[in-house]
């Protein structure tokens, strides 16, 4: 059986609203300068701990941690919804299901939101295995580290695993592991960013993904 880990935002979700609008706030809450919007898309895939501390390298450990409790008072409130799922991408996962393929996500996202999310918007039966980072973001947060722990999870195979995602730390994540990775073109990312990070073949609709998926597994 080949074992599909899929990122969240920006592969399955356009997330980009809620994510945008939590940052904001947490910014504004802790009087920190605007970021371009451009900017602000970075953030959408990465741990938000390091993209904080990328772009905010002035924050003590304390004041990154402050702005990340801002960011969930809001995303929790609100901003966790404001999403839409990419269109073509229900079809697909079923398709997935369908063809015998073991389908799981793996996202930076925190795995009880990640239930949360995928519980409201009623995707949780495509999925055999959910999974994401640790509650406090600090144990388990990169990518790497999350793939890591859904594969000894889903009791998963490295040699047929295959990481599905729109964002560099993505294909990092399945190269660091070595699992072969799909990268989405659809996402937050671009070719040359996917590029320079392994991925093995790229798509450009969620409807392509199959596709990828065979031509990996050959």
């Amino acid at each position: 059986m080949t074992h599909l880990f899929f990122d969240f935002d920006g592969t399955i979700a356009d997330s980009e609203e809620g994510i945008v609008r939590s940052l904001k706030y947490a910014v504004a809450k802790m009087k920190l300068p605007e970021l371009t919007h451009d900017q602000y898309l970075k953030f959408i895939g990465p741990a938000l701990i390091n993209s904080l501390e990328k772009f905010y390298p002035q924050l003590s450990e304390d004041d990154r941690m402050t702005t990340l409790k801002y960011y969930h008072d809001y995303y929790k409130r609100e901003g966790m919804f404001q999403l839409d799922l990419y269109p073509g991408i229900v079809s697909e996962l079923q398709l997935l299901n369908d063809q015998g393929y073991d389908v799981n996500i793996a996202s930076a996202k925190p795995e009880d939101l990640i239930h949360d999310i995928t519980d409201q918007f009623k995707i949780t039966q495509y999925f055999n295995g959910r999974y994401g980072a640790s509650s406090d973001e600090g144990t388990r947060h990169t990518k790497t580290a999350v793939l890591k722990y859904a594969l000894e999870e889903a009791k998963a195979d490295h040699a047929d695993s295959i990481m599905i995602g729109d964002r560099d730390n993505d294909m990092l994540g399945g190269y660091n592991n070595h699992v072969k990775t799909l990268g989405v073109t659809y996402g937050f990312g671009d070719v040359p960013e996917l590029l320079g990070a392994h991925a093995n073949v790229l798509v450009d609709k969620p409807v392509e993904i199959q596709g990828g998926v065979r031509k990996i597994i050959g």
